[in-house]
């Protein structure tokens, strides 16, 4: 059973990553997309902020920034809610960027499903919500998403939740 599962995720993944950057050298790096994609669900974020949303060092974070700094998608600005550390909001060209790579990304799949009916698409959402917050719980770090009950609005900081207890 889960090797069924397992093969067909990294299907999944390869069919994604090939439709990115071979077929528009003009989308955005898999790193800048994700970044860009929490800073724009979640609002402003610092470095350490965003290395703790993905569970990375700080110094990968940091790298990964600069670059969206270099490219003019992000720059820093003050802690809006006054704290000490600078954090990072998407620029205009970085929206453009990341709505575009959105619409992109939504065409495919409008092309991959075209023949399905609505009620298996929104299956097909519901399966994999699911699977990706039973996978945030196990982390402890969860994606902030625009339909959960009191959820901010794009541009406005996300609560922080607890991390649950990982199992040793």
């Amino acid at each position: 059973m889960l090797e069924k599962l397992e093969r067909e995720l990294m299907l999944l993944s390869r069919h994604q990553v090939l439709g990115r950057r071979e077929r528009d050298p003009g989308r955005l790096e898999r790193s800048a997309y994700l970044l860009l994609s929490r800073i724009d669900t979640q609002g402003p974020m610092s470095i350490g902020q965003l290395a703790e949303a993905f569970g990375l060092d700080a110094s990968t974070v940091n790298r990964q920034t600069a670059a969206l700094l270099r490219c003019g998608l992000a720059e820093r600005v003050a802690d809006p809610d006054g704290g000490m550390a600078r954090k990072l909001r998407i620029t205009a060209e970085g929206g453009r960027r990341l709505a575009a790579d959105r619409e992109a990304n939504r065409s495919c799949l409008a092309r991959v499903i075209a023949d399905w009916s609505p009620e298996e698409v929104g299956e097909l959402e519901d399966v994999l919500v699911r699977l990706n917050r039973s996978a945030e719980a196990l982390e402890g770090r969860y994606w902030p998403r625009a339909e959960d009950d009191g959820a901010p609005a794009a541009g406005h900081p996300a609560p922080l939740r607890e991390s649950a207890p990982r199992a040793t």
